[in-house]
């Protein structure tokens, strides 16, 4: 099956990502064990990069916020410059697809809200750029609840170039691809209501190629009357290296 022309994901605009909320970023930060002087990566920043001003005003983090949009790029260094992070917050122009860094640079890289390759691609492009017991935090399509309608499932696969998983099963691919499994989390109908809601005046900003599938999306999850049979998921993995040791089981069987 050729790949699906219109992927990356993407969002048009000012939109609000999935996962990235402050208190998403935070809690990715949690899992991480992100501390003092951590190297981390946002990648598609966006012109707020809210990530990235959470990891460095909060947690001390030393954080290159790139983007491949000149224009989203201008207003991120306003920002950065207005807070006063011009020595903690390095924002970057960077090809989203090959993105040039050295190996094992980051204790962490985030992907809010935005993908741009395909996911096996994207595990074997970030994963070395990981330090030792890096993690990488990214947002990926998911089908959730019990009955996943045909026509949802079809709409991914052609958006997506390969079949829609579910939660558990993006986990199954981290693990595939060289990660330690840690968390994953999609959102539920309301907040999934409300992302559509927000995305929807912010369509006309849109190219129309993306247009036309993001409408496709928001009616098929309107069809189900707002109950969501495919959602966004953000799932962190921590890099684990050839021959190391699973870890301990959590109960005593």
């Amino acid at each position: 099956m050729s790949p699906a022309e219109p992927f990356p994901l993407y969002f048009p605009g000012d939109a609000r990502r999935p996962f990235s909320s402050e208190v998403a970023t935070r809690r990715f930060a949690k899992v991480a064990q992100l501390e003092e002087g951590g190297r981390v990566l946002e990648l598609g920043c966006g012109p707020s990069g809210p990530a990235s001003v959470v990891l460095a005003q909060e947690f001390g983090c030393s954080v290159v916020a790139a983007d491949a949009d000149e224009t989203m790029l201008i207003h991120m260094r306003d920002r950065v410059r207005s807070l006063g992070l011009d020595g903690r917050v390095d924002v970057r122009r960077v090809d989203l697809r090959k993105p040039v860094f050295r190996e094992g640079e980051f204790n962490a890289i985030l992907c809010q809200g935005r993908m741009f390759m395909a996911l096996p691609d994207a595990f074997g492009t970030l994963r070395p750029l990981l330090a030792h017991q890096g993690r990488l935090g990214i947002t990926y399509p998911v089908r959730v609840g019990r009955v996943t309608p045909r026509a949802v499932l079809e709409f991914w696969e052609r958006r997506l170039g390969a079949p829609l998983l579910l939660p558990r099963e993006l986990l199954q691919h981290l693990a595939l691809a060289g990660f330690e499994p840690e968390s994953v989390e999609s959102l539920q109908d309301a907040e999934l209501d409300a992302f559509y809601r927000e995305l929807e005046p912010l369509l006309a900003k849109a190219s129309a190629e993306q247009s036309v599938w993001l409408r496709e999306e928001m009616a098929l999850h309107r069809e189900n009357n707002g109950k969501a049979t495919s959602s966004y998921a953000f799932a962190v993995g921590r890099r684990r290296e050839p021959g190391e040791k699973p870890p301990a089981t959590r109960d005593r069987g």
